[in-house]
């Protein structure tokens, strides 16, 4: 029935109701029918399982799982290698029976959004030559109570159902944002999520190893912490895994794997693109590739060249440009920012500007390109002050020609305060090694405001002693809207030269 249907029908049925009543007609064996009926309706609907429905069902639904090897998941070989060890327990059974380990009952992989999380857990499934059902928490949460708990029996009941048939000795289940259904409990009212976990826990509690079809629980989550401490305990999800962001090692697997099927002009250098790329998920990276080639199809060539790469990681990261225009007020105004972010970054990490712009971007009017770096995971507290006074550069370099900041440097004060969050946190700050939340908030406030106003004074030093940049590299910028980092470093060699 159409939603325009059920609401004519709803609309209609009290009216005939009263109509009923006005002629003399008893109404009370017709509600007790519709009552009835109604009644088996929802228990039918309740078995049916929406969501997770048969193997004929997923496939009329295109949802069949297409697996994959783990030789085709890129830049995750740690986590590849824990988990493989994981579904030995699976493959080895007998081996370990010898042993008298105790099987795993369920795998968690945690890890930012886009890193590969569900591709692993379909690549177990093939590992392991397993049955796969897949489900999202979002839907095991309904309005109803029960219909959750009902959808996770009849899950339990499918995997096992499903092997049977196809003569497999293991089934895969795998949960996705499974911190919607496995959150913690408050101890409060009971609510309809909280018999969804219960159910999945007496679920897995009576997964027996021994038993065949053998039952496997994988379920993947961005936050960890959000869940039950039930659910993290051995005996239900055993083993933890991370699936974190790449290194450049793993984003050139990740680019050469997205790109077997792209054809790549003469001379187009992947590992700059992993250079350049510091950060990206796997998912970004797919990204970037298929950006890139729809560069190419807009230019009507046939390979993609360095260029298109390029293009594709300023879309990915900022956007695609934008045809706002703005008059040349604003302009200028945008074109003094960037240059402040670019004379700081080049003083504090020369040779580390690749390209300023006034084109707008997504949100962004203008943008600072940096060279590639090498992946970094540590920082101390010189490298953070400097990336904050590269933040403040943009609005330190408005006050110097305008008086005054604007709006376009909101993103950038939310860098830096973090920062400087993150600098309290690990102790590089006078307030010494804390836990924040014993700290007053006047003290906090305090101590930011002391390190935002001592690394403020030291970025206008430093753009005070380059005025003749700003006005040199201004012209460039605005008739060609690009300055390149060879021409910005020239422009700025030659002022320091003066100074000296």
């Amino acid at each position: 029935m159409s939603k325009l249907g059920k609401e004519i029908f709803i609309g209609f049925l009290p009216v005939l109701l009263i109509f009923l009543i006005f002629i003399g007609v008893n109404i009370m064996p017709v509600l007790f029918t519709g009552l009835l009926a109604f009644t088996i309706y929802y228990m039918l609907r309740s078995r049916s399982v929406p969501g997770i429905s048969t193997s004929n069902e997923r496939k009329a639904k295109g949802r069949t799982p297409s697996f994959l090897n783990f030789d085709q998941i890129g830049g995750q070989d740690r986590a590849k290698k824990e988990l493989m060890e994981a579904l030995d327990f699976l493959i080895k059974h007998e081996q370990i029976k010898k042993l008298g380990i105790r099987p795993l009952k369920g795998i968690l992989l945690t890890g930012p959004p886009g890193t590969g999380k569900t591709l692993m857990a379909k690549a177990a499934a093939h590992y392991t030559n397993s049955v796969y059902l897949a489900a999202s928490g979002s839907e095991f949460v309904e309005m109803y109570v029960g219909v959750g708990a009902s959808r996770i029996r009849d899950l339990f009941r499918e995997a096992r159902s499903k092997a049977q048939k196809e003569g497999k000795e293991s089934a895969i289940i795998f949960i996705d944002e499974i911190d919607v259904v496995g959150g913690k409990r408050d101890g409060g009212q009971q609510r309809e999520y909280d018999q969804t976990l219960n159910q999945l826990l007496t679920e897995m509690d009576g997964i027996h190893t021994d038993d065949a079809p053998r039952i496997l629980i994988m379920a993947a989550t961005n936050r960890k912490e959000m869940l039950d401490s039930a659910l993290l305990r051995p005996g239900r999800f055993d083993r933890h895994i991370d699936v974190e962001l790449p290194d450049k090692k793993g984003r050139l697997s990740i680019l050469g794997i997205h790109m077997k099927n792209k054809p790549l002009a003469e001379g187009t250098v992947l590992e700059k693109v992993a250079d350049q790329t510091f950060g990206f998920s796997g998912a970004q990276l797919e990204g970037v590739l298929n950006e890139a080639a729809i560069y190419a199809l807009r230019e009507e060539k046939s390979l993609i060249e360095q260029k298109h790469l390029a293009d594709a990681i300023d879309k990915v990261m900022m956007g695609e440009r934008t045809d706002r225009e703005t008059n040349e007020e604003e302009k200028q105004r945008v074109a003094y920012h960037e240059l402040g972010h670019a004379i700081v970054a080049e003083l504090v990490r020369p040779g580390s500007v690749a390209q300023v712009t006034v084109t707008p971007r997504g949100k962004a009017l203008g943008y600072v390109r940096h060279n590639p770096q090498q992946d970094q995971y540590l920082y101390t507290k010189e490298q953070i002050e400097q990336q904050i006074m590269i933040a403040l550069g943009g609005s330190v370099a408005e006050e110097m020609f305008y008086g005054g900041r604007s709006t376009g440097s909101r993103n950038d004060f939310d860098q830096a305060l973090l920062m400087v969050r993150n600098m309290i946190d690990c102790g590089l700050t006078s307030l010494g090694i804390v836990e924040r939340e014993m700290v007053p908030k006047e003290e906090l406030m305090k101590e930011n405001a002391a390190i935002m106003a001592e690394l403020t004074s030291r970025t206008r030093e430093l753009l005070e002693k380059q005025r003749t940049v700003f006005e040199q590299a201004l012209d460039v910028l605005l008739r060609e809207e690009v300055l390149s980092g060879s021409i910005f470093r020239e422009l700025l060699m030659a002022s320091i030269s003066r100074i000296a």
